[in-house]
């Protein structure tokens, strides 16, 4: 059998027909995708759409039924025994390797944040669940949600994990009158933020979540952490929980909104979008907490992210004339035509992970013990 009978064979446990003439039927235009793919999984399969070795109308759809019908379990064999072996023997998010996930993604520039996460610049899934008919008020309700959950009186002091752009601190220091400390590793983020939070009882650190100081320990109420968990890695996740734990005050809240998967990683995301970032799976953020928190409430609305992300990707799609025009400072251009393809692939694969199920998003409320 040849690599594009296999090919078409496995697509048709999910009604995917090669070239076929729905918008969710892919249209190969040069017959090496089909060893990439089943050689190397989505990490082959990645490379060769940026590469404009195949399209396809409806992406997201692509990978709601592939990823439904399980068919990354029939491809990538040697991709995901590299993978597998990496994992074993390095930890990818050590503190030494965590600046690149922030220089690689998160400092691409807010030329292309800013018209895509709009308003709000909340860089994680919305919360439709309400009533919220936009990207914004579904982002708005997410922290609404969030604050609600935590209990925030005036004059607490909150500890944001991952705090992004500032957006949520603002939110919290403006509307429930606390006092934010948050953390980030990204240079952009932080300007950013910064700026943003001017005039507001909010302070930001530039450091890695495992060097906070001393003098922290303790002092806050609340400690919150927006889907950066994703770059905390299997292998540090007690850590994380303990730092946590000790952070908070005696009767503190722990609130975390993540991504859950399979605690595996996918090899294209993980190297060309998010390096060395791996979705946590549920058991190991419960094992995790053991003995130092207790669940208080779960959440999970995974819906809402496919949403979320495909407002992303239709506000990617219309600003792509003024988002491709950014230059760096030394004038070369920031965004090609190989990076619009690489990027809407990313939006729309995981749009349909989460539209197929495959990955799910929670809100997880834990006590001190």
């Amino acid at each position: 059998m040849t690599f594009r009978e296999r090919a078409a064979h496995i697509l048709k446990l999910a009604d995917i027909e090669l070239n076929g003439v729905r918008p969710y039927d892919p249209q190969v235009k040069d017959e090496s995708v089909y060893r990439d793919a089943l050689i190397w999984g989505n990490l082959g399969l990645g490379d060769s759409y940026v590469a404009g070795k195949w399209t396809c109308e409806r992406l997201d759809e692509f990978f709601n039924l592939a990823l439904a019908a399980k068919l990354e379990h029939r491809t990538g064999i040697l991709g995901d025994a590299l993978l597998k072996f990496r994992d074993t023997f390095l930890n990818l998010q050590s503190i030494r390797r965590a600046l690149q996930v922030a220089e690689h993604h998160y400092d691409l520039g807010n030329a292309l944040y800013v018209p895509m996460l709009g308003e709000s610049m909340a860089y994680s899934s919305g919360y439709y669940r309400n009533g919220a008919q936009t990207l914004t008020e579904a982002q708005v309700a997410k922290f609404d949600l969030i604050c609600t959950k935590l209990k925030l009186t005036p004059g607490m002091n909150v500890l944001e994990i991952g705090c992004g752009w500032g957006t949520f601190a603002a939110h919290a220091a403006k509307k429930y009158e606390v006092r934010v400390v948050g953390v980030t590793v990204s240079k952009e983020q932080l300007a950013f933020a910064q700026e943003h939070c001017k005039g507001l009882p909010v302070d930001f650190c530039f450091l890695d979540y495992r060097t906070l100081p001393t003098t922290y320990v303790g002092t806050f109420d609340r400690v919150v952490s927006i889907e950066m968990i994703e770059a905390v890695g299997v292998k540090n996740l007690a850590t994380y929980m303990r730092i946590a734990h000790n952070m908070l005050k005696k009767d503190g809240l722990f609130m975390i909104q993540a991504i859950i998967g399979t605690g595996m990683q996918d090899a294209w995301l993980s190297t060309r979008i998010f390096p060395n970032g791996v979705l946590p799976s549920l058991s190991g953020i419960v094992r995790a907490s053991e003995n130092l928190f207790r669940i208080e409430g779960f959440e999970r609305f995974g819906e809402d992210y496919d949403r979320t992300l495909m407002a992303w990707s239709e506000n990617f799609r219309k600003h792509w004339s003024e988002i491709r025009l950014a230059k760096s400072p030394k004038g070369a251009v920031l965004f090609d035509e190989a990076f619009y393809r690489m990027w809407q692939y990313y939006l729309l694969i995981c749009a349909g992970a989460f539209r197929s199920k495959k990955i799910d998003v929670s809100q997880i409320l834990l006590s001190r013990q």
